[in-house]
């Protein structure tokens, strides 16, 4: 494996590349991790039926900004993909992945180790030690206690879980080297000089790529995603960026359209698995939702608009998974109970017992306990005069106490059928200033923005990913329009 960083492409001039060495092994420039940290995605998504039409695609970007492709190559379903080399999302500069303790060159340490000795793979079983696996495997004592000797094998070795891989390599009982993998991205090596032994970590040979891939629903969602390639995850994830804006479970229709881009991870020409959504996009009622990552100077990562505002909302569109809505809010509901006229001032979600409810924002609880017909009832007070009412629980979580703070997406209670109720359902109210609103409507507040000083390096750094949402969306026109022209 080559020592160097492959070539990153600088947005506006794709012909001049910058190369750094890190170390001895290759990294990824684009390795993102997921925030996903108060996203909340119904799992019922999976079964629905969703029904309308697909709106236009946007506009192009300048080709003389798009990234150029490196490699084809197929992905682990056979789908062709790109490999690209991607700026990253930190500010004004490249990140790499940290290398803790000292570097070694993997590859002359691989050929060291498998130079020496016979190899043997210990496995951890339930109840495990280190002593112990030694002792069953019939290896040396005293080699063990001068490997956790040392302190950087000793940090890497003092946690074996179940399930857990060490390769030795041996020669009789007297140990020659010792190979752990610590994560995905670093490996521990011991290895013997003389009658000592040294230990080392080093990068593993990551190789991101990026893949993008694109759809429009044709029964449900998750099935046109199938069709198209994409893994579930992905798909839960994409969703998950657009929790805020999109009701995926009612207002996601046939002819809705969808573009992502992501990583995926792999080693040694062998796919791992796939890391973050880069950027995305969802069609629907005639509305484009397109979402990219980005971290800023806090060290953080979220998803932005094109014009940087924040995808995420200060609360959840719908507080947990559900199957379907029961009953909207309605001013003048006939209660299902009661056989009355009655105001319904919020939203009834049917969902199984025992399914969790979360806090659909930031908040205090100023209100636990048992409230007429609602039932076991919690009440949140957040900020801007805005509070949130949960009814009906079947019962409360242990940490949503009377006084404490929560936070969004924290699990609160559970559904239930406590109170006046026909059957499990959470009843859930927004009020602002104290009038109630339709939760499934009401405008919800923004998070924050981003920092206009980070402007300028968000939207270079967004300017590829645009293209290749743009290019994606033109794919999808040009198949819908080949298609109609066949009927």
């Amino acid at each position: 494996m080559s020592s160097k960083q492959p070539a990153m492409r600088d947005y506006k001039n794709p012909a001049t590349t910058v190369t750094k060495t890190v170390g001895s092994t290759l990294l990824s420039t684009g390795r993102f991790r997921w925030l996903l940290a108060g996203i909340i995605v119904p799992v019922a998504i999976l079964s629905l039926v969703l029904l309308i039409k697909s709106p236009d695609s946007t506009n192009d970007i300048d080709p003389a900004e798009a990234l150029a492709v490196d490699s084809q190559e197929p992905s682990p379903s056979g789908i062709s993909i790109k490999t690209v080399s991607l700026p990253n999302k930190a500010v004004g500069n490249t990140r790499f992945i940290e290398t803790r303790g000292n570097t070694s060159k993997q590859g002359s340490l691989t050929k060291q180790i498998e130079d020496n000795g016979a190899k043997l793979v210990l496995k951890v079983r339930s109840g495990d030690s280190l002593d112990q696996l030694f002792r069953r495997n019939k290896l040396s004592i005293n080699d063990l206690h001068k490997i956790t000797g040392l302190s950087l094998a000793k940090q890497h070795l003092r946690v074996i879980r179940p399930g857990d891989m060490i390769e030795v390599w041996h020669k009789g009982a007297s140990i020659v080297a010792l190979h752990r993998e610590i994560d995905l991205y670093e490996s521990l090596a011991v290895t013997r000089v003389d009658d000592a032994f040294i230990a080392e970590t080093y990068k593993n040979s990551i190789e991101t790529r990026i893949v993008e891939k694109s759809g429009t629903i044709k029964d449900s969602l998750f099935l046109s995603a199938s069709d198209a390639g994409i893994p579930n995850n992905v798909i839960m994830n994409m969703t998950g960026m657009f929790a805020w804006d999109v009701d995926f479970i009612l207002d996601v229709r046939s002819g809705d359209q969808f573009v992502v881009v992501y990583e995926e991870l792999w080693r040694d020409g062998k796919y791992i698995k796939n890391g973050d959504i880069l950027a995305a996009e969802f069609a629907t009622q005639g509305k484009s939702h397109r979402a990219f990552i980005y971290e800023g100077p806090d060290g953080k990562e979220s998803y932005y608009t094109a014009d940087g505002r924040s995808v995420r909302k200060a609360f959840l569109r719908a507080p947990l998974a559900f199957s379907r809505v029961s009953s909207n809010f309605n001013p003048n509901r006939r209660h299902p109970v009661l056989n009355t006229l009655r105001a319904h001032k919020g939203v009834d979600y049917a969902a199984s017992r025992g399914t969790p409810i979360k806090a659909a924002g930031d908040g205090k609880v100023i209100f636990r306990g048992i409230k007429g017909g609602y039932g076991n009832t919690i009440i949140l007070s957040h900020g801007g005069n805005i509070s949130t009412l949960y009814a009906h629980m079947q019962k409360f979580d242990k940490k949503a106490k009377n006084g404490s703070r929560v936070t969004q997406g924290q699990v609160i209670g559970y559904v239930g059928t406590t109170g006046l109720s026909t059957g499990p359902h959470l009843h859930y109210e927004y009020r602002k200033n104290g009038v109630h609103q339709n939760p499934r409507t009401v405008d919800l507040p923004q998070a924050k923005p981003l920092d206009p000083a980070f402007k300028a390096d968000f939207e270079r750094s967004i300017a590829g990913l645009t293209l290749r949402l743009n290019s994606q969306r033109q794919l999808l026109a040009s198949l819908s329009e080949k298609a109609e022209q066949l009927q």
